[in-house]
């Protein structure tokens, strides 16, 4: 069985065609600049790449090139697209009706196009790709998996924020979540390192990139999530503030008479370690200017180490200890620094790494705790993609 999976952005379109027979990724590329000039498209299979760089009007135009190149004779892994037994897409909000994966049909997608207003940055493309994708394999079915849903079995007293209760009932704002299928998938990976069923374990899953969140996992189930309504809750990000006193967004937009689009604007893709730094929003370049004795980088480190700290802390209270903290994500991953300072004096937790471990080498899976440490440390790549052909294949006939 061979399942396709897609992510649609605003401007691009990810896919991945998994053999799901043994899990091998058979092709994979990236479509970008759509509905821009200068677009192109790059197919990876094998050990080959190819690219080609052609206008791509909009995701139906991006797509049809897709399936081209995957059906291709000189570039292409399959022979039909009668092989491909189903479509998962990535889908990051389901609102509060749909929290599984689900087999999408002209009622979903009417869901998905009612709840744009609680997702206006990721639902839209989404919505893009799976109309594209519902009319160039009309007989292949599509699903959609959902970053929230994840997070569907947190208890109300999470989910609910302290304003007046109507507004939580007319338009459905509380807390939802994100990056679930990242954080499910380590989270399950961990148990496997560990040997143990997860339904005795308590895990702390960090998912530290661009974008970032930690999750609280008990027994398999996620209990609480650093984001929000909106992926902008919690940590300090990339471009994104994080959490904020409420009453900074109000002050400035009298301050510096904005509208609230553009606030929104300010808070979503020129704040965070962009914004603290004046440097950019990647921890490398930051770790230069850092290094080179820039404070505003410097400052910017420290304020993140500072809040990873404090969330993974109090998750550690409200699981009352935990049996493994979990790194993944392009810093996560990749950082041996930010993880080092953020593990630091938290040995009263029983978190205790191990430096030279800890210089491990980019995208490996790794234990890096000491050997006493009552935590077990790990780095697990995470691979949203593999988890959402996984859920995918739940929905294809034999």
């Amino acid at each position: 069985m061979k399942i396709l999976v897609l992510n649609a952005g605003s401007s691009s379109l990810k896919y991945q065609l998994f053999n799901m027979n043994n899990g091998d990724v058979l092709a994979k590329g990236l479509c970008e600049c759509i509905g821009g000039k200068g677009g192109s498209v790059t197919h990876k299979y094998a050990d080959n790449k190819h690219v080609i760089e052609t206008e791509l009007e909009d995701h139906e135009k991006a797509l049809s090139i897709v399936l081209d190149m995957l059906l291709s004779d000189e570039h292409g892994v399959i022979s039909s697209i009668d092989e491909i037994g189903a479509v998962g897409h990535r889908v990051a909000h389901g609102g509060e009706k749909l929290k599984a994966s689900s087999l999408i049909d002209d009622e979903v997608v009417k869901y998905l196009e009612g709840i744009v207003p609680i997702n206006p940055l990721h639902g839209p493309p989404a919505i893009k790709g799976i109309t594209a994708c519902r009319r160039l394999m009309s007989s292949v079915p599509q699903v959609a998996v959902f970053d929230t849903s994840f997070y569907s079995q947190m208890e109300d007293f999470r989910t609910i924020y302290p304003i007046p209760y109507e507004l939580y009932t007319k338009y459905q704002i509380r807390r939802y979540g994100f990056h679930g299928t990242s954080h499910r998938y380590v989270a399950a990976k961990a148990a496997e390192l560990l040997n143990k069923p997860i339904e005795e374990l308590k895990i702390v899953t960090c998912h530290l990139g661009n974008g970032s969140s930690i999750t609280a996992v008990d027994k398999g189930i996620a209990i609480d999530t650093s984001m929000g309504f909106t992926p902008q809750e919690g940590l300090p990000m990339g471009t994104r503030s994080g959490s904020i006193d409420p009453t900074v967004i109000p002050y400035i937009m009298k301050a510096e008479n904005l509208s609230p689009d553009e606030v929104e604007d300010l808070l979503n893709r020129k704040s965070g370690l962009l914004g603290i730094s004046g440097v950019s929003n990647d921890c490398r370049q930051i770790a230069e200017a850092a290094e080179n004795g820039n404070y505003r980088a410097k400052l910017a480190q420290k304020i993140l180490v500072n809040s990873i700290k404090k969330i993974i802390g109090s998750y550690v209270a409200e699981l009352n200890g935990i049996d493994a903290l979990v790194f993944t994500a392009g810093i996560g991953e990749n950082d041996a620094a930010l993880r080092e300072a953020v593990c630091e004096d938290m040995d009263f937790f029983g978190i205790k790494i191990d430096k030279e471990l800890n210089k491990t080498l980019r995208g490996a899976q790794k234990d890096i705790s000491t050997a006493d440490a009552k935590v077990k440390t790990m780095i697990i790549p995470t691979n949203e993609e593999y988890m959402i052909a996984l859920d995918t294949l739940k929905f294809c006939k034999e």
